[in-house]
């Protein structure tokens, strides 16, 4: 892995890639960012994010600053099993999977500038850790997560990575889900940007189709912008039941096709509308 195009210090890392945390090592300035960036998303949450997501971000306790992944281990240990592991940035695919298999999700330790409130290049702490980590506190996810890393080391046998990164990329980064109060975000990649959680839900301009394991795999997805597709899945056992299928058949069938285009709707999707937005729509 080329670590010079990556922004975090990789030249302290242990043989799984971790670092120490250094949590003392936060600046004034840095724990007054992270409360601004947690003020700014936590209005939204109510009225946009999936109440598992809710009730995990509330457990955790992160308003006041950036939080200590020890402690917050601690509480997620007991609920999930899951223990977050700090991380420069950025890690190998057979390490990240490694990580999940055995219930570690890698947090990144640093915090984005002020400059960068707003557009982020590469994950952050905040959007790693507020983003991602509440939900770990949800034993179905939790369970999802887990063998999800699982299928790592086979989909890398079989050159099916980049079937099984949209699967990631959708479900994980960018996944809404149907509830009885309508469609509610769990994706940490929506989650962590003010802009796109009022997106995702209620802008036309983009496409909500329910889940299918294979249609995710074989759709491209938008990197530096709003997502043109959302897959919206019914319960979280959706996605772990999806990953007890045997994934070598579509790496064989798809892995070298042309995925089908990020804005690509098929006459087998199902649909779903989009939302009435419930605030103003944010930049």
């Amino acid at each position: 892995m080329d670590f010079s195009n990556l922004r975090g210090d990789y030249s302290n890392i242990w043989p799984d890639y971790t670092v120490e945390q250094d949590w003392s090592g936060y600046t004034d300035e840095e724990h007054s960012l992270w409360r601004r960036l947690y003020r700014r998303m936590i209005g939204l949450m109510p009225d946009h994010a999936a109440q598992a997501y809710y009730d995990g971000l509330q457990r955790l306790d992160c308003a006041d600053g950036v939080p200590n992944l020890e402690k917050a281990s601690d509480k997620l240990e007991k609920l999930t099993g899951f223990r977050l592991v700090a991380v420069p940035g950025l890690v190998p695919d057979d390490v990240f999977f490694d990580h999940l298999a055995n219930r570690r999700f890698p947090v990144t330790v640093w915090l984005r500038t002020p400059e960068e409130f707003d557009y982020l290049v590469e994950p952050d702490i905040f959007h790693d850790f507020f983003g991602h980590v509440p939900l770990l506190s949800d034993p179905v996810f939790a369970d999802f997560l887990e063998a999800y890393g699982r299928k790592g080391p086979e989909a890398i046998k079989h050159g099916g990575l980049k079937c099984l990164a949209r699967l990631y990329w959708y479900m994980v980064e960018f996944g809404l889900i149907n509830t009885d109060k309508g469609l509610r975000i769990y994706g940490a990649g929506i989650l962590s940007s003010s802009g796109e959680t009022v997106y995702s839900l209620t802008d036309k301009r983009s496409t909500r189709i329910g889940f299918d394991l294979e249609r995710v795999m074989r759709t491209d997805y938008a990197i530096d912008d709003y997502q043109k597709t959302y897959f919206v899945v019914e319960k979280f056992e959706d996605l772990f039941e999806a990953c007890e299928r045997d994934f070598v058949p579509i790496y064989k069938k798809y892995a070298e096709a042309e995925p089908f285009p990020k804005d690509t709707v098929l006459a087998t999707d199902r649909l779903y509308e989009a939302e009435a937005p419930s605030v103003p729509m944010a930049g």
